[in-house]
């Protein structure tokens, strides 16, 4: 055998690479798939087992890349749905809180044959600061201007003045009942606010007609979970327009937009949430 032909091999010549790159066999380009998204016979041997979107070099050194669209849309699967919601133990994130089914019966007697119910919420225990510490204070100054006035044989004083703690208690009472009594509900179609113990009243607004929706959190309701809710409808006054002291403001807002915006994912929703229960039920 002879000698191959060409200068001899030096480790140190610095275009060996130049001249391996220059001579390197040009690959043949398959006619189907000139563009090179398969993997047919004539594909470079050198980038075979990368993906139709993988985007980098071959071994060869030549730089290549992959149309990202030829990927194919992934279905999520049911198993990874179950990952998004909460568990037994809460440990998922959820966005909404789950709430009775059915209204109460002082809200029941509101709502038409044909509107589906979404929620009802008392206030916020805020609410009753102001009647609770009315209460407090005047138990600790009638307790003790009685017990002052019974060391000085004034009978008539002490008498009024334990009238007068009673017509507070039972002013503060009224009050824990009216905030028992006073309630915002939800519909698919308005909402409403409830309230009053002898004379009632009944505000609301179809969720239709809300142009506006915004809610406020001072820095203690940020830190016991309540806000004013403050709804706009197309520049009229309303009967429902601000609402203090509502609990879980932030979930309550996004029930309302919900509401608004989607209320087929929202029918499809509590739907689902109802066959799961039936399931459960059943086994």
């Amino acid at each position: 055998m002879g000698s191959p032909s060409g200068p001899p091999f030096d480790p140190d010549d610095p275009d060996r690479a130049r001249r391996e790159r220059d001579t390197e066999p040009i690959p043949r380009i398959d006619p189907d798939d000139p563009a090179g998204y398969g993997r047919g016979p004539y594909a470079d041997a050198d980038d075979a087992g990368y993906g139709s979107a993988y985007t980098g070099e071959g071994r060869s050194g030549r730089a290549w890349a992959r149309d990202p669209d030829g990927f194919p849309d992934q279905p999520i699967s049911e198993d990874e749905l179950a990952g998004l919601r909460s568990d037994a133990s809460g440990m998922a994130p959820r966005r909404v809180l789950p709430l009775e089914d059915e209204p109460s019966s002082l809200v029941a007697r509101y709502l038409f044959p044909t509107e589906r119910y979404r929620g009802e919420w008392k206030r916020h225990w805020i609410h009753l600061t102001t009647p609770i510490i009315v209460g407090v204070a005047a138990t600790f100054v009638l307790g003790y201007l009685s017990g002052f006035l019974a060391g000085r044989d004034v009978g008539a004083l002490t008498t009024v003045a334990v009238l007068l703690w009673f017509a507070v208690m039972g002013w503060v009472a009224w009050k824990v009942a009216d905030w028992w009594y006073d309630r915002f509900i939800l519909t698919n179609k308005r909402v409403m606010v409830v309230n009053g113990i002898i004379t009632r009243q009944v505000a609301m607004m179809p969720l239709t007609r809300v142009t506006d929706m915004k809610y406020e959190q001072s820095p203690t309701g940020r830190a016991l979970n309540y806000g004013t809710f403050v709804l706009e409808s197309a520049g009229q006054e309303q009967a429902l327009r601000v609402i203090k002291n509502l609990p879980n403001p932030n979930e309550l807002y996004l029930r309302v937009v919900e509401e608004m915006y989607e209320p087929q994912a929202v029918e499809a929703r509590l739907g689902k949430e109802a066959d799961e229960a039936k399931a459960d039920d059943g086994a």
